[in-house]
C-alpha cells in the first residue's frame, strides 16, 4: 500500500506501557519517582543497586545513575538511566543505555483522590543471555517485566504510605527481591 510504513519489531524489542493508579497527589508521586536515587530504598525487589553518577540540572535534565536491576527471574540487568526531559508534575523522560538501550517515559494525571500513573518503556535487550533467548523465551522476559512493575505499583502505594504515617513502623516493608544470594553477586 503507497505511503503506508510498517514497522518490523525485531525479537530483542520490548515495548511496555504500565498504568498505575494511586491515592496520593501528584506531588507526592513526582518527589518519589522523580528521584532516582531513593529507588533501592522503596522498590528493593527491583532496584538492587543505585549509584549516582551526574546530579544533573534544577529540573533533574542529566541526573544520570547506574543501575543494577532485576525482576522475578533469576537474572540481573546492568544499565546507565539518563534523565532527558524536565521532572514536572506532569512527568518526565529517560534513556536507557547497557543491558537495556531505548527509552522511558512517566507521564502523571489527577483523577480525584488519585494519581493515574503511565510508564511507556520502549528497550531492546542488548544484555548477551536475553539478545540470544528472546526469539524463544520472550513471553517469559515480558512476564518478569510485568511482575517487577507490578511490585513497584505496590512498594509506591507503601511509601506513599510511609511518608504520610506518623509512625512509619505501621507501613509493612516493601516486597524484596526473589533468588537474593544470586541476584547480589
Amino acid at each position: 500500500m503507497a505511503g503506508t510504513t510498517k514497522r518490523t519489531s525485531k525479537s530483542t524489542d520490548y515495548e511496555f506501557v504500565t498504568v498505575w493508579r494511586v491515592a496520593g497527589t501528584r506531588q507526592e508521586v513526582v518527589d518519589i519517582l522523580g528521584d532516582a536515587a531513593t529507588l533501592r530504598q522503596w522498590w528493593p525487589s527491583v532496584y538492587l543497586k543505585v549509584t549516582p553518577v551526574t546530579h544533573g540540572g534544577p529540573d533533574g535534565v542529566g541526573a544520570t545513575f547506574d543501575l543494577h536491576t532485576k525482576g522475578w527471574l533469576p537474572y540481573t540487568l546492568r544499565w546507565r538511566l539518563t534523565v532527558t526531559e524536565p521532572v514536572s508534575l506532569d512527568g518526565f523522560a529517560l534513556t536507557a543505555a547497557g543491558d537495556l538501550d531505548g527509552t522511558g517515559r512517566w507521564t502523571f494525571e489527577t483523577d480525584g483522590p488519585e494519581v493515574v500513573i503511565t510508564y511507556d518503556w520502549r528497550v531492546s535487550a542488548a544484555k548477551p543471555l536475553l539478545r540470544r533467548l528472546s526469539w524463544l523465551l520472550k513471553p517469559a522476559f515480558s512476564a518478569n517485566h510485568h511482575w517487577a512493575m507490578a511490585r513497584g505499583e505496590e512498594s509506591l502505594k507503601l511509601e506513599l504510605r510511609r511518608r504520610r504515617s506518623t509512625s512509619a513502623a505501621k507501613v509493612p516493608h516493601p516486597p524484596q527481591p526473589t533468588f537474593v544470594r544470586r541476584a547480589r553477586g
